[in-house]
């Protein structure tokens, strides 16, 4: 009699238990476009890893579409992008979502082939239907940019993007990249990014040699410009035709150009 209580005490553990994994909440959830109406909803499980051999490991994951869109979608296609616990990419893979009503729901399985442990993922649209062209985000190319001297600070339409050698993510259209360093000529690279484009592209722009010398005040302001003549107690410079002094504790540094002298006779 014993006995048969606690069989039937293990039984109702082990009930709520399988109910519980049954209802278990998604891993992962993305909705799609991230902004504006929402067209689908796709639910992604764990990774369940299926087979390994050598450092490639398979898993799958159960996933779920949810048309959210008051139309039937025919065809979209996603880019799946899958990271590892340090947002490292490690696979790729794609899905599918075919003839799912409004409202509908449909269940399936993505398998992946990655290089470590994908803990997150990500989803990009590669094809999406005519009216839905809209809600798909605007192409993008991924271009190295470089210059010579490296080093230089690099503006992408008037926005710092980092120094040389430097990968810049640039849409379509016409584009200006502006190049500066220290000691060097300032230089613009007009750019242009045609829909036909793909990534893997590079631009090297060389920095001309400075023209004048550069002042750096303590302030943090650089002037450009002719040192005249240096003191213990002032600098003078010839800005723009204009003699410009300041106090010697004002310059935190000069740096002087190199100059042809001409020696007359």
């Amino acid at each position: 009699m014993r006995l048969h209580s606690l069989a039937s005490l293990c039984a109702l553990l082990f009930l709520p238990f399988l109910a519980a994994a049954k209802d278990q909440p998604p891993a992962q959830v993305i909705t799609w476009p991230p902004s504006g109406a929402p067209v689908v909803r796709l639910s992604f499980g764990k990774f369940r890893e299926v087979s390994s051999l050598g450092g490639q490991k398979s898993y799958m994951v159960d996933t779920t579409a949810d048309n959210l869109w008051g139309k039937k979608i025919s065809t979209l296609i996603f880019a799946v992008y899958f990271y590892d616990k340090n947002k490292v990419r490690i696979a790729e893979g794609g899905i599918t979502i075919r003839d799912v009503g409004p409202g509908q729901s449909v269940k399936f399985q993505t398998a992946v082939n990655a290089s470590g442990t994908p803990v997150s993922l990500d989803i990009s649209p590669i094809s999406v239907p005519d009216e839905l062209q809209g809600a798909k985000p605007p192409k993008m190319v991924t271009i190295t940019v470089n210059s010579v001297p490296q080093g230089a600070l690099v503006k992408l339409d008037d926005a710092e993007v980092g120094t040389t050698p430097k990968m810049v993510k640039v849409g379509v259209g016409k584009h200006v990249l502006e190049f500066s360093k220290e000691g060097f000529n300032p230089g613009k690279f007009p750019l242009e990014i045609s829909a036909d484009d793909v990534s893997g592209g590079s631009v090297s722009y060389e920095l001309g040699a400075a023209v004048h010398d550069t002042v750096e005040l303590r302030d943090g302001s650089v002037l450009t410009g002719d040192v005249e003549t240096v003191s213990a107690t002032e600098v003078v410079v010839r800005i723009g035709g204009a003699m410009q002094h300041f106090n010697r504790n004002q310059v935190k540094r000069i740096i002087f150009v190199e100059r042809d002298m001409t020696i007359q006779h």
